[in-house]
């Protein structure tokens, strides 16, 4: 007898909880699965969990940049509690934080709009001497002094209309600032803490920079089965979750008031905005301020993806193996993400 094809029947799934026709995308979802993985979507009380290539469905994965929309999710959290403004000056917050300029606030640095760089100025070498953990030599107080260095030269500077710059530095700032705000030591293990007490304990997630469990071990053109390191700046990449912590999760912001959406210059052709934590996209006959919102996220091994429609409902996480095929589609999995969101993924 012939086998089954499990890649179609992973669409035939989702199609019938999203509403869509997926087949459409079965080659694009075969090069991201290409090494195994974790397709999942919901929809109203419908949700769907698809492993694929031998990966287990509760396979714990390294979230790489999908951990920014937890960050953001803490500002949120600390806004409403009254121990944060996302417009005041992370100096205002004292301590460590008091010297860092004005500019600097909770929303530039979620939206990537502070002006600084995508990585600290150490990571330039740190890359290649320190592949799967180029952060892992700095402490906090070089992430708060880099932020300033940047700002004191004229990398950061104060605009009316400031650019987007997709920032790793910037978003991990913003987690010490965060661990700081909430009462915790303004490090990655006080962010971690604070994370835990404001966002995922509450929601019964098993998120966390420190996973007890067996991770779903990462494999790529140059390295072996190591995950990647954040040190310093885990709030921008360094958590670790499931596929069903991330629909959650999404599920949790899907359900939460709207937040305001910025369209700085500098964005790239497929994002029409952003807002703290997320990229957005128009989705097919949405209005102009676009009815998707998405991360995703790329380690040394591993590639993650996040992402809800507001108009459908429609939550969708891939969690695969592996880097882009260099024989194939490039940026794979937001174009699989956006496509079954509704948005299309032909802009990428």
């Amino acid at each position: 007898m012939f086998r089954r094809d499990p890649v179609k029947q992973a669409l035939a799934r989702v199609s019938a909880v999203l509403d869509v026709d997926a087949r459409p995308l079965l080659g694009l979802t075969r090069s991201v699965f290409r090494r195994g993985g974790v397709l999942a979507v919901s929809r109203g009380a419908q949700t769907v969990t698809v492993p694929l290539g031998g990966v287990d469905a509760g396979g714990l994965f390294e979230l790489a940049s999908v951990t920014k929309p937890f960050t953001a999710a803490l500002a949120g959290a600390l806004v409403e509690a009254g121990r944060l403004d996302w417009s005041a000056p992370l100096s205002s917050l004292g301590g460590p934080l008091r010297r860092l300029p004005a500019h600097l606030t909770p929303l530039a640095l979620a939206t990537h709009t502070a002006g600084l760089p995508m990585h600290p100025a150490r990571a330039v070498v740190t890359v290649f001497t320190r592949f799967h953990d180029p952060y892992g030599g700095m402490a906090a107080a070089d992430v708060i002094a880099s932020a300033r260095r940047w700002s004191g030269l004229g990398g950061a500077q104060v605009t009316r209309s400031p650019r987007f710059a997709y920032s790793n530095l910037g978003v991990g700032l913003l987690a010490l600032a965060l661990a700081h705000a909430a009462g915790e030591e303004a490090s990655a293990a006080g962010y971690g803490r604070a994370l835990c007490g404001w966002v995922t304990g509450p929601l019964g997630l098993g998120v966390t920079l420190t996973p007890g469990g067996a991770v779903v071990r990462p494999t790529g053109l140059l390295g072996g089965p190591n995950v990647t390191g954040f040190g310093p700046l885990a709030g921008a990449g360094g958590l670790f979750g499931t596929a069903t912590d991330l629909l959650v999760f999404g599920e949790m912001r899907q359900a939460a008031p709207p937040t305001q959406v910025l369209r700085p210059p500098g964005l790239p052709r497929h994002i029409g905005g952003v807002t703290p934590g997320w990229m957005v996209s128009g989705a097919r006959g949405s209005g102009p301020d676009g009815e998707v919102r998405w991360h995703d996220g790329l380690a040394r091994g591993t590639r993650t993806g996040l992402g809800f429609n507001l108009s459908s409902g429609a939550v969708v996480t891939v969690l695969a193996r592996g880097t882009d095929s260099p024989l194939g589609v490039r940026g794979a999995v937001p174009a699989l993400l956006l496509s079954l969101l509704g948005a299309g993924g032909d802009r990428l």
